[in-house]
């Protein structure tokens, strides 16, 4: 961090400075007047250039297009996808058959229209997913968002006359959840805002409730409470293996498991840091700590099992089925009816394992190619495609078949589905559906490079460039990155960036900073509280590597961040101003004093800390940017995006830096979307125009 920046504003308290308190008030008049003015001078710079239209055109056709993947989910004989495009922009659920599904043009049996609900309710329905009844299939639990935001409400839906069930389950909006709690449909489980002492500090439900057919919420009877100071707690019913499990999270990377059973709640006795699952008989437990079990000490990231039942009477004798390596870490787990399929990164490379449990009480374990045959025609100029694997069980009560899902930086998502014997043998791997090349990727080259950080550490990071650039500094270059909460940023088809800035000319870099998932737990702790800082000196570190290879300069390197990114783009902007043409900060938390007063913000203390502990503070403070902005200090403009429907990072953490940088006269350009949430916008037009905002701004600041 520079000395230029160690000098803090004087805003000591947990509550806004009096003159910018009235931009707490989510929707009030004052708020909102300065909020409208702002808008219309954003959309006065950036929505007037034909260069705006023309991003705006291109990227809704992207998101409306009729080509895109129908991603799907099996339920008995239909697979059912929700779907938007331009005649539909809230959305339609809708199912078909395998046979249609594997057709060019499938036939589609519309069940909700979202769009038609949200007319004749006058309100502007989001959808947020549905939970089909098995084995019976005649049923549903529908859940729609006002707006997008978090908070949300479930509705019964009744799959044979396609209508709500008019005296059927309700969950009022609040954030929270209600799933099936039996295979009757008659039981549901629910955790929601139940009234005056319900919700925990961070806003989630703390109390599980048990909802029988015909019961009011009130009446519900109380399976769980957790505490006021919990994240929040949850229930679920594991038809598989008809068992019931509580969740309590005291924090936002804690979770204590209990099972409900009829002599009350049993807990599952392993580390609250860990993730604990139950599958086939076997206790499957994902480590973030070490943990010496049973005279084995397994590191964290590793994934161990054992018999769920021996593990009840005692037993502790676990069995390793993957331990990290220094460049390999495990990022998912899907459970097929035999198998155990792992991926793994491997410097943020996707790979396969197959572990299926044997006679003698352990497990055999394969690499597990199904992708070959997909990137045939990866032209990545590297020894090994530099590709993402996603894959899930179709049915996991009836097969081993796998969805999936391949793609990379320049090669078009592909959805296939293997079909694997119970001995692990892939008997067939059938190419379902491919997205066509939105943009053009004829030269295109993506290349791997790992920048050395302030203590030495080596950061990875993926760099797609278009054909014909020169290595003297000249390249429009856009720089994203996260950098939190265990999130790994992985390749992927961006079909956006690539039309809107790739083919433009611009260079697209990716950065797997610290604070993420890219090499597992201890990648993701090693930038949690007091070490918030190496998260930053990474992603300054890979902006340097770029100037020092010279594929840009800071004139012409901008950098683009949400959410926890936006905080990343916040300490960009106060710690490493030089390095920058133009920031994009979206979503963003910024004044970490108060953010965990703010909405869902005391959920993450365990991310960044307690800012009303003095000590916490202390530390704090150095990555709070609204806290360390200087009004006599040099920036690059930058624009803030964020909605005022986000229900879980407060509008205010925007609308306040952004008030004290232009009332300090600095090239400021603020946007807020009025629907959205947290995501930013609520149909595909917004998320059009959102984006295009954002590059056509990068477009005029670096090019």
């Amino acid at each position: 961090m520079t000395e230029s920046v160690s000098m803090f504003c004087q805003h000591p308290s947990a509550e806004p400075a009096e003159h910018l308190a009235f931009l707490d008030e989510v929707d009030g008049d004052e708020a909102l007047t300065w909020v409208r003015a702002r808008n219309a001078e954003a959309e006065n710079v950036l929505a007037t250039t034909s260069r705006y239209s023309e991003i705006k055109s291109d990227v809704q056709a992207i998101l409306d297009s009729s080509d895109k993947i129908p991603g799907v989910t099996q339920a008995g004989e239909f697979l059912y996808n929700f779907w938007t495009d331009a005649d539909h922009e809230r959305g339609l659920w809708r199912r078909t058959t395998w046979e249609s599904y594997r057709s060019e043009n499938p036939e589609w049996e519309i069940l909700l229209d979202v769009d038609a609900l949200a007319e004749a309710e006058d309100v502007p329905w989001v959808w947020h997913g549905a939970s089909v009844l098995r084995p019976s299939l005649d049923r549903a639990l529908v859940t729609l968002s006002r707006g997008g935001s978090d908070a949300d409400e479930t509705r019964e839906f009744d799959l044979t006359t396609k209508q709500f069930i008019t005296d059927g389950f309700f969950r009022p909006e609040a954030k929270g959840d209600i799933s099936w709690a039996d295979t009757t449909g008659d039981v549901v489980y629910v955790a929601t805002d139940f009234g005056d002492g319900s919700l925990t500090e961070s806003g989630y439900p703390r109390i599980v409730k048990r909802l029988r057919r015909g019961q009011d919420l009130a009446d519900a009877e109380t399976l769980f409470e957790g505490e006021t100071s919990d994240v929040s707690v949850g229930g679920s019913y594991s038809r598989l293996e008809e068992r019931t499990f509580i969740y309590r999270s005291p924090s936002f990377f804690t979770t204590e498991v209990h099972e409900l059973t009829d002599e009350g709640l049993v807990k599952i006795d392993v580390p609250e840091t860990s993730r604990p699952s139950v599958w086939q008989g076997w206790l499957l437990v994902t480590l973030r700590d070490d943990w010496e079990v049973g005279g084995t000490t397994f590191p964290a990231g590793s994934l161990i099992a054992i018999r769920y039942e021996d593990f009840l009477a005692g037993g502790r004798d676990f069995i390793a089925l993957f331990t990290p390596t220094v460049s390999a870490s495990l990022t998912s787990l899907a459970a097929t009816k035999n198998h155990l399929v792992l991926t793994i990164l491997d410097d943020v490379v996707s790979r396969l394992e197959r572990h299926t449990p044997n006679e003698s009480g352990s497990f055999e374990h394969a690499d597990l190619d199904v992708t070959s045959t997909l990137v045939a025609n990866d032209e990545d100029a590297t020894e090994r495609p530099i590709v993402s694997v996603l894959v899930g069980a179709v049915d996991a009560e009836k097969s081993d078949d796998l969805w999936v899902t391949v793609e990379s930086f320049h090669l078009p998502s592909t959805l296939a589905v293997a079909r694997i014997d119970a001995d692990g043998t892939v008997r067939e791997v059938e190419k379902l559906k491919s997205l066509p090349a939105f943009y053009d990727t004829d030269g295109v080259t993506v290349t791997q490079h790992f920048a050395t950080s302030a203590d030495g550490t080596k950061i990875p990071y993926f760099q797609i460039s278009p054909r014909g650039i020169a290595a003297d500094g000249s390249n429009p270059t856009l720089l994203y990155g996260y950098g939190g909460f265990e999130v790994s940023l992985t390749p992927s088809y961006f079909a956006v960036a690539g039309k809107a800035w790739i083919e433009r000319g611009g260079v697209y870099v990716i950065a797997n900073i610290r604070g993420g998932g890219e090499y597992g737990p201890e990648w993701h702790k090693a930038a949690l509280k007091e070490n918030r800082h190496k998260a930053y000196e990474d992603f300054s570190a890979v902006a340097k590597d770029l100037v020092d290879r010279c594929v840009t300069t800071p004139e012409h390197l901008g950098t683009q961040g949400g959410s926890n990114g936006g905080l990343l783009m916040g300490n960009m902007l106060t710690h490493y101003p030089e390095l920058f043409g133009a920031i994009v900060c979206q979503v963003p938390l910024l004044d970490m004093r108060r953010y965990t007063k703010l909405l869902a913000g005391a959920s993450w203390a365990a991310e960044y800390g307690d800012p009303d502990d003095p000590e916490q503070w202390e530390f704090i403070k150095t990555f709070s940017a609204f806290h360390n902005f200087n009004p006599d200090g040099s920036y690059p403009p930058i624009l803030f995006t964020t909605s005022t429907r986000d229900d879980r990072v407060h509008p205010a953490h925007a609308r306040t830096l952004a008030h004290e940088m232009l009332a300090a006269g600095k090239d400021v350009t603020y946007f807020e979307n009025i629907e959205g949430g947290h995501g930013g916008a609520a149909t595909n037009a917004q998320r059009a125009m959102m984006q295009a905002y954002a590059y056509e701004f990068l477009w005029q600041h670096l090019s």
